[in-house]
């Protein structure tokens, strides 16, 4: 799912700080003790770093409404309601109920700002640190777990769903584990917003989005969200989408089980969608093709996909705490991408936002004057874009009877897929240009933008799956001699060594992947999965230079002028 965060968004760093985030989650009501307490301001930033408040730059989500109907604008409305629901689910699963009296307590409003972008007291963009005082470490395993659950304890319990998407595992008066189904655990809030999605399908223009809005609606509910994956599948030609609920599991740390909640509210971009249809069809030569043994890329991905561009006009929960996405590939579901495929969405203004106000900024101070003419916004969208459509290619499930990749590789599993999906789109964009189905741009600017991308993306943190993948492919490269640098300190991209590097480290992801061999993974994220300090003084130099490190948004109605 989800790209940067890119998602959405790209980077963990490795082993030593994850493993330093195991501490016991916070107790919520002791927390609201202590804000009652002591009011925040910056004084309670933690190492007196007020710079930090100033990582973020903001941007409107809005977009061209002319062409929708009354209904479909009353529509977006209920859309953004129900959004709004899954934004205060999320805030219960990451830091607890009490997101009111947190965020109330806090007098500074730079700082309450930065709370309210982290969810919590913890900085996302900095491997999940704790940058207000009073606060513990943030637990791996969120609130969907016990504070003081181990894994080897929950790996050998009996408890029903163990290992489900959607429950959380609580701790009876014996001390017993059980799990609680979302549909239970947060019935209250969920049959509001699956009342609001049932009303916004009565407003619906198009039959087959008003079938899985009624659809999604009854998935919240129950918990099972298949048949209504199937249906988002299905729908091809309206011109609002929302993709809502619990879909990405990398709020959950200590497994990688838990999914979280969140919610994206669409315009579709027709024009730009027409460029980028034909893609999808590529997808079967594309995995014949892959660099890795035969055996490791017989599941034949589903061609019925597509790819269309969009603006987001909401982000909601999970897909709106601390960096930003800026491409959707969806649904997870293993048995539904292999029957039907993905949808791919780019979100193509807020990827404008990130391309301007960010990754030209940053190639100025660290790529070599003469190849700073291949950034470009076509390679970025596309460097993005393929990203996501990559996610289908490789494979699901093991070859070693050890289930799914995602089982297999536990809390490991989605930050190699993100790195798959990274290595593999930059291959399928060189295949393309070779075929001469991407008709823009040369191979250099690929790489370039791809490589300037790297830099923007490490910049958020080491607590992301896009965050550790970001680092092991910029750890690759450079024992591969991708890239080298300058006296002046810039970056140069080899383009024959990346070329070479990219097929490598595919091969290896793919191998991973399909034997499920969960402790090569976890030696190769300790061993490439770091942030060097030649590269922490180039990231430095970046701070010092006030790029900012993501955006936030200001959205709702009221930008939307439906207010």
């Amino acid at each position: 799912m989800i790209l940067n965060k890119i998602s959405h968004a790209i980077m963990l760093s490795g082993m030593v700080l994850l493993s330093a985030c195991s501490e016991k989650a916070p107790d919520s009501n002791v927390e609201a003790k202590k804000l009652s307490e002591n009011k925040a301001t910056t004084s309670q930033l933690i190492n007196a770093q007020p710079q930090r408040l100033n990582i973020y730059t903001d941007f409107t989500l809005t977009s061209d409404l002319s062409h929708l109907s009354d209904n479909q604008k009353a529509m977006l409305v209920k859309l953004i309601d129900a959004s709004k629901i899954m934004d205060d689910l999320f805030w219960q699963q990451a830091f607890g109920k009490n997101k009111a009296a947190f965020l109330a307590k806090i007098s500074d409003e730079k700082v309450k700002k930065f709370a309210d972008i982290n969810y919590g007291p913890w900085d996302r963009l900095k491997g999940d640190t704790v940058f207000l005082s009073g606060y513990p470490e943030k637990a791996l395993g969120a609130q969907f777990y016990p504070a003081d659950i181990t894994k080897e304890e929950l790996n050998s319990a009996d408890v029903a769903d163990k290992t489900g998407l959607y429950s959380v595992i609580k701790r009876d008066e014996q001390g017993n584990l059980y799990s609680v189904p979302y549909s239970v655990e947060y019935a209250e809030e969920l049959s509001t917003a699956a009342n609001l999605l049932r009303e916004a399908s009565k407003l619906a223009d198009d039959t087959e989005f008003a079938n899985y809005l009624s659809m999604r609606a009854d998935a919240l509910q129950k918990d099972d969200f298949q048949a209504s994956d199937f249906a988002w599948m299905d729908m091809k030609n309206n011109p609002i989408d929302i993709v809502i609920g619990p879909i990405e599991t990398y709020e959950d740390q200590l497994f990688g089980y838990r999914a979280a909640y969140e919610s994206y509210v669409l315009i579709k971009d027709l024009a730009w969608s027409e460029r980028l249809a034909k893609f999808a069809a590529f997808l079967p030569q594309l995995q014949k093709d892959l660099p890795v043994a035969d055996k490791y890329k017989q599941e034949v991905p589903g061609s019925d996909a597509d790819l269309n561009a969009y603006d987001v006009v909401y982000y909601a929960g999970h897909s709106n705490a601390g960096s930003k996405t800026i491409a959707i590939n969806l649904p997870n579901d293993e048995q539904v991408q292999l029957e039907k495929g993905t949808r791919r969405l780019q979100l193509k203004n807020a990827m404008r936002a990130k391309f301007d106000k960010i990754l030209v900024p940053i190639a100025e101070q660290l790529i070599v004057p003469e190849q700073r003419k291949h950034i470009t916004f076509n390679a970025f969208f596309a460097n993005t874009m393929f990203h996501e459509v990559a996610h289908g290619l490789g494979i699901k499930n093991t070859l070693t009877g050890k289930g799914t990749v995602r089982q297999s590789l536990q809390e490991h599993a989605s930050a190699l897929e993100e790195g798959k999906a990274d290595i593999l789109g930059l291959y399928m964009v060189e295949q393309l240009l070779k075929k001469g189905e991407i008709t823009q741009g040369t191979l250099e600017d690929y790489y370039t933008t791809f490589m300037a991308g790297i830099f923007r993306s490490v910049r958020f943190g080491a607590s992301s799956a896009h965050g550790k993948a970001n680092m092991i492919r910029f750890n690759f490269f450079a024992q591969e001699g991708a890239f080298s640098k300058n006296e002046q300190g810039l970056y140069s991209i080899n383009m024959e060594k990346m070329s070479k590097a990219m097929a490598k480290l595919s091969e290896l992801i793919l191998t991973l992947q399909g034997d499920g061999d969960y402790e090569k993974v976890d030696q190769l994220i300790q061993n490439l999965g770091d942030i060097k300090p030649e590269l922490a003084q180039d990231l430095e130099k970046l701070s010092k230079a006030n790029i900012p490190v993501d955006v936030t948004f200001k959205q709702g109605v009221s930008e939307l002028g439906l207010q």
